[in-house]
């Protein structure tokens, strides 16, 4: 099992949880746009880091989007598994086919 999945297997355990004694439960009690908005938050963080070129900085915001990703994946009740399966789909494809074939709409 990878660190990632060791994580998301945290973050699962954490729904339903006392939000008072843990930050995953508070948050995912807040619902799913909360969460979403939360990893939306991270990003920006994530990018400002970036621009500045601060490696450290990224790396840390990084772990944070990571987590957030994972948050708004559990509130959506889809598995981090889903999300990998259709990165294997797409490998060895070029990113402009991959967007080329998705469905319009």
């Amino acid at each position: 099992m990878s660190l990632l999945h060791d994580l998301e297997a945290t973050i699962l355990s954490r729904k339903g949880a006392d939000p008072d004694t843990s930050w995953t439960a508070k948050l995912l009690a807040k619902g799913p746009e909360k969460c979403a908005e939360k990893f939306g938050e991270e990003a920006i963080e994530a990018i400002i880091e970036a621009v500045k070129d601060n490696k450290s900085g990224l790396a840390s915001e990084g772990a944070d989007v990571l987590y957030h990703f994972l948050v708004m994946l559990a509130a959506r009740d889809v598995a981090l598994d889903d999300v990998l399966q259709v990165l294997a789909q797409r490998q060895g494809l070029s990113g402009i086919a991959e967007k080329a074939s998705r469905p319009k709409g």
